[in-house]
């Protein structure tokens, strides 16, 4: 029987350096992407999912993301806002006491995806085994991008097991910024500023990192070049779910 998370996290408080000079002024997280900010695109996904309670962390322009999460109506959202930046793994860490004791998922907040056939987060749930694993992944083909010319994130084999690339290889797969973690991924992690990828290692050192293969749309958007090229793509299509829930 799949799982029902009714806990999440965005991950809101990055600097996004990468998407200036649009960044200096607004969070990335706020910029709109046919019609809808990447927040409110992500929170949508988690409460559609069954998510009651999110957390979103804050730091870089942090009153305009509180005054963007006072608009919400589901699901219940907490900040956890950071005066020093903590990075994906420390963000996390401060936010457990908001997260439970059961599985939860992680969302970055610049995370862009349409759902295929079934929704990618009822997909992450159907793939985790709270006995074997301590993560999964939603990761996405980088052959499908086709201005990406990096190496790769993750190799991952027909049971959806996760290796990293090796020595000068190219692997297909890149993490899309959504996962369903158990609390235990987090059991002695490090302490201050430190990022998922530490555990994200020690989890594939033990077996317990797992991924699925995501079958809708994904847009990589680090640049603003980035997100012209993702509202041409888009365009025509913003009418049907610019404000899907």
């Amino acid at each position: 029987m799949s799982l029902s998370p009714k806990r999440g996290m965005v991950l809101a408080a990055g600097l996004a350096t990468r998407m200036r000079p649009l960044t200096d002024t607004i969070a990335k997280p706020l910029l709109h992407v046919a019609g809808r900010s990447l927040l409110d695109r992500a929170l949508d996904h988690l409460a559609n999912a069954g998510v009651e309670r999110v957390v979103v962390n804050t730091h870089w322009h942090a009153d305009a993301v509180r005054d963007a999460l006072a608009t919400r109506d589901r699901p219940e959202v907490i900040e956890s806002h950071e005066e020093a930046l903590l990075e994906t793994g420390g963000g996390v860490v401060r936010a457990l006491p908001h997260l439970g004791e059961a599985p939860f998922y992680i969302v970055n907040g610049d995370a862009f995806w349409l759902d295929g056939a079934r929704p990618a987060l009822a997909r992450l749930a159907d793939a985790f085994d709270p006995d074997t694993t301590d993560a999964v992944l939603l990761v996405h083909r980088a052959a499908q991008l086709p201005y990406y010319t990096g190496r790769g994130d993750f190799a991952v084999d027909p049971w959806g097991c996760v290796r990293r690339p090796k020595e000068k290889e190219i692997v297909p797969y890149l993490y899309a910024g959504v996962q369903l973690v158990a609390p235990a991924l987090f059991a002695d992690a490090p302490e201050g500023r430190f990022s998922t990828n530490v555990l994200w290692n020690r989890a594939i050192a033990a077996d317990r990192l797992r991924a699925v293969v995501h079958d809708g749309i994904w847009l990589h958007l680090s640049t603003p070049e980035d997100l012209t090229e993702a509202e041409e793509m888009l365009r025509g299509r913003s009418s049907v779910f610019a404000y899907a829930r």
